[in-house]
């Protein structure tokens, strides 16, 4: 079927839309301690996605955070520019659920006036969040990230406290240069694989997660049994991310985790550095050992981490799992004797599917 007109079939080098961005957390709920509340965890600054070249179909995209004064944040989440390819044609229709009750109204926003429509979804009487979107009616050139104007979700219930907002700041349409292709080592996720290697109960199992983007969506879907002559095939009953709302939990998750890397609870001191190889890849790595339980039933949780999770051993990996454990397992611990792995997920290769430039 063919796909409809779509602004993304006109992007051009330079087209860019930046947002103020701001998350903050309370201290977890149900902690008693004595004393006032201690203070939260919080993080702002701006937000902007670029073209940076284009060669059909597909657009190549940068992400980048920075402070209000344009310095790198030193938050480990959000000091490095992510690149995105976007394929400009759809291989089948995405569409952003908007929940909530819609109204319409007309703002000002980045110096010019819109005709918008907001949406209001409330879920604080069931202790949910109140989610707040604000979208252009005609994105035009906000086509980037569908037309937002402005979008906040606060916490509530369950101790939960805080809020993560993205607001418009600026916007640039671009011209008809060529560009360069920025190269693949700092992949947000999109036209990347990676595979993680499970043992759970003693029975082993390869799981890949391929990655995608199509018209302003990000598309992630997992496989098990890869084959290894096309690694990401098709993006069929993907699941689809609006790349604002991906934007706003990149924000959210940056306060939710830890701020220091790794990120380990406090006083959990590291065991040993050790180097992890993943396929072809030498990665430094920090372990931490967890005991849990004792006794007879003794078991320990063995997890590793990279030791720099923007170092050139990572260059390729989607940030999904450079943030995340390089392998955690759990093992039988007895007084006497050898371990014995219980559980385990361990990164175990991963690859780039859009190659030469994306064709």
């Amino acid at each position: 079927t063919p796909t409809t007109a779509s602004p993304w079939q006109r992007a051009r080098v330079g087209d860019r839309v930046e947002y103020a961005f701001s998350a903050h957390r309370g201290r977890p709920g149900g902690q008693r301690v004595a004393g006032p509340p201690g203070p939260g965890t919080a993080v702002a600054g701006h937000v902007a996605l670029e073209v940076v070249a284009v060669q059909a179909p597909w657009a190549w995209l940068t992400v980048t955070f920075t402070d209000d004064q344009g310095k790198p944040l030193s938050h480990p989440r959000l000091s490095q520019n992510r690149v995105l390819p976007m394929r400009m044609e759809e291989t089948q229709p995405w569409k952003a659920e908007h929940r909530g009750q819609r109204s319409a109204e007309q703002t000002t926003a980045a110096g010019r006036s819109w005709d918008a429509q907001r949406y209001l979804h409330d879920s604080r009487p069931s202790d949910g969040p109140l989610q707040n979107r604000l979208y252009a009616s005609k994105p035009g050139p906000l086509y980037l990230t569908h037309g937002l104007l402005d979008a906040s979700t606060t916490l509530s219930g369950f101790g939960a406290s805080g809020s993560q907002q993205l607001t418009l700041v600026s916007f640039r349409q671009g011209t008809d240069a060529g560009g360069t292709l920025p190269a693949l080592e700092r992949p947000w996720g999109p036209g990347t694989w990676f595979d993680v290697r499970q043992d759970i109960s003693g029975t082993p199992s390869v799981r890949r997660v391929c990655m995608g983007a199509e018209r302003g969506f990000l598309l992630r879907k997992d496989l098990t049994g890869p084959t290894g002559d096309a690694p990401c095939a098709d993006f069929q009953e993907a699941e689809a991310t609006p790349v604002e709302e991906a934007l706003l939990a990149l924000v959210s998750e940056a306060v939710s985790l830890p701020q220091q890397w790794p990120p380990v609870t406090a006083g959990t001191a590291p065991s040993r550095r050790e180097t992890l190889t993943v396929a072809q890849h030498s990665i430094p790595a920090v372990v931490f050992e967890t005991p849990l339980g004792e006794g007879a039933e003794r078991r320990v949780q063995v997890a590793s981490y990279a030791a720099d999770p923007w170092g050139a051993a990572l260059h390729g990996l989607a940030d999904e799992a450079r943030f995340g454990t390089l392998s955690d397992g759990i093992f039988r611990a007895p007084l006497k004797g050898k371990r014995v792995a219980e559980d385990s997920g361990t990164l175990a290769d991963w690859g780039a599917w859009v190659k030469d430039g994306g064709k």
